[in-house]
Order: C-alpha cells, then sequence, then structure tokens
C-alpha cells in the first residue's frame, strides 16, 4: 500500500494528513452479472445459475481469472453475462420483445476465447452508442457449432439493431457475416 498525503483547506489554513489509499476500484456503468446455464435439466429454469454479480473493472478480472474459458466448457453449455436484474431468457420483460446478433464460429475455438472476452469488455465497458438496448451476451458451446449472441430489448428498432450490429462486428474484427432474429423465431430479420 502507498501511503498518501491529503491536503484539506479549513479557514485559509492548510492541514496535512496521512492516509493510506485502499481498494480504489473503478465503477461501470451498470452492474452485470454472469450465468451459467448447465443444460442437463428438461427445465430450463432449473439450468440457469447466476454464478456472481460485478459493477467494478477490478471485480470483473477478478471473477474472468477464476472461471473457466468458453473453449473449456462442456458441450452443451452456456456463459452468458446480462444487466443486473435481467435474466438470460426469453421470458424476462426485457427480453420478450427482443432479438440477438449472431456470430457464429463453426467448430472453430481457436479464437472463440478472445472473442467472447473482447465482447463482454464492450459490453461492459459501455462503448457502443446504443448500449441502453443491449439486454447481455450468451456464447453457446454445442457439439455441431459455437455461438455468441448479443440480445437486445427491442426487435422492432431497426436502426438501434443495425447500429448495434455493425458496432459489434467492427470492435470484434469479425469477418464473416452474422445475423439477427427476435427470439423464439427463426427467421433472420437482418444481415450485415
Amino acid at each position: 500500500m502507498t501511503d498518501v498525503k491529503i491536503h484539506t483547506e479549513e479557514s485559509n489554513d492548510t492541514k496535512e494528513q496521512s492516509g493510506v489509499l485502499e481498494h480504489i476500484k473503478h465503477p461501470l456503468e451498470d452492474t452485470w452479472c454472469i450465468w451459467l446455464c448447465t443444460n442437463n435439466n428438461s427445465d430450463w429454469g432449473k439450468n440457469l445459475v447466476n454464478l456472481a454479480s460485478f459493477d467494478t473493472v477490478e471485480d470483473w478480472w477478478c471473477l474472468y481469472h477464476h472461471m473457466k474459458l468458453p473453449s473449456e466448457l462442456e458441450v452443451g453449455q452456456d456463459y452468458a453475462i446480462f444487466k443486473n436484474g435481467i435474466s438470460p431468457t426469453w421470458e424476462d420483460e426485457a427480453n420478450t420483445n427482443g432479438g440477438r446478433w449472431i456470430f457464429s464460429f463453426g467448430r472453430n475455438v481457436s479464437d472463440l476465447d478472445s472473442k467472447w472476452l473482447l465482447t463482454v469488455l464492450i459490453l461492459i465497458g459501455a462503448t457502443l452508442t446504443e448500449k441502453a438496448a443491449v439486454c447481455g451476451a450468451v456464447v453457446n458451446f454445442r457439439k455441431d457449432k459455437i455461438k455468441i449472441g448479443i440480445w437486445i430489448t427491442d426487435a422492432l428498432k431497426k436502426a438501434k439493431i443495425l447500429s448495434i450490429g455493425n458496432q459489434m462486428k467492427f470492435k470484434m474484427g469479425f469477418k464473416k457475416s452474422i445475423n439477427f432474429h427476435k427470439h423464439n423465431e427463426p427467421i433472420n430479420m437482418y444481415f450485415i
């Protein structure tokens, strides 16, 4: 720890105090929750486990360094990171009218971990111009494909949807096309 001298002004007199700089953390704009979906139960709600929540940069990195990487998850498991108060389900009030951008990786896990980390940093860092429209992100690890989904609260706001998709694709350096569709509907609404 470092000793810090604190200067305060009182009635034109300056006095010095010596203190210890303790645990200064960098707050995030939102509180975020990390979820694990185990996919080992037929009741979807019982598959979801809220692992932790965080609201500072330091707390995120502490959690990140103690979690499995997405490529280390068992086939069928998912990680999700969502704003506090929103669960990673289509039925959640914030998601019922929403949809998601899908970034597909096929079976290539070589850059999955770095792309997932970048996705999380973009979201928790509040770097998107339409950040209020973003609910969270999910990484799905399946036998035949791996994908990252960016969940958006309103699937009818075309300008916001396209803006978020373009920004995410650019910031992630994703070269393949991405598609957007409403939750619970298999029809693609937009391609970039």
